[in-house]
């Protein structure tokens, strides 16, 4: 079944799609699926790309590898649907967004609204087995998504990378800094967040750099009524 994602990803995509590496990686997949739970469902796989087109991307932010609870996956990096819990590191996200500015934490995890502005919530890795994090770090999906951030790096309009604790920052040398800003700290999970994270001001200066390239800035509220 082809992948349509109804914007200028079908073309940006398509020689990935079509590539070895990725055929080799979808038999895997429907082995996974078909064998495990798996999360999040096959259909929201590739939401990301869905509610942010290449060319009005404008932040990438990065993480690992999907919620690996039930009802929590759903495409975007860090995000949740309606209705399900705030997970612990978004809600440091939220904390260091009211204090970085004055946005006061919403009362959903889910970030569509961030997406659809240019906001590219990526995992590095696209897929998880339900209860076992990183259990599809080997799978095949780093080389595709590694591929994606090639592609973000030659954009002629300047893009905000933020990058959130080690394995996100492992993909800083994909990043040309000559023409995009990294913004680089600790994971805002419970673990780390006070080790960098909290105070690092992400939002304010993602907008700062856009402004500065003559971009719209992001409005960084989840819902329109925050």
């Amino acid at each position: 079944m082809a992948v349509i994602l109804e914007n200028d990803w079908d073309v940006m995509l398509a020689p990935l799609f079509a590539g070895e590496a990725y055929q080799a990686l979808r038999v895997k997949l429907a082995n996974e699926y078909r064998t495990h739970k798996v999360f999040p469902d096959m259909y929201d796989l590739f939401n990301a790309f869905r509610f942010t087109s290449y060319e009005a991307t404008k932040v990438v932010i990065l993480g690992q590898d999907p919620y690996h609870n039930d009802g929590q996956a759903h495409g975007l990096s860090f995000s949740v649907p309606d209705g399900v819990e705030i997970p612990a590191s978004l809600a440091n996200i939220y904390r260091e967004l009211e204090s970085d500015l004055g946005i006061p934490p919403a009362d959903t995890g889910n970030l569509t609204r961030w997406a659809r502005q240019g906001v590219l919530l990526l995992n590095s890795i696209l897929t998880v087995r339900a209860h076992e994090a990183a259990s599809h770090r080997a799978l095949g999906w780093e080389q595709f998504t590694d591929s994606v951030i090639n592609m973000i790096s030659v954009k002629e309009t300047p893009v905000v990378f933020i990058l959130w604790g080690a394995f996100a920052q492992s993909k800083r040398p994909l990043v040309d800094e000559s023409r995009h800003l990294v913004i680089a700290s600790s994971h805002p999970s419970p673990l780390s967040a006070s080790r960098g994270f909290f105070g690092s001001r992400p939002f304010s200066r993602a907008n700062e750099f856009l402004v500065s390239t003559g971009q719209t800035p992001i409005d960084w509220r989840v819902t329109e009524t925050q």
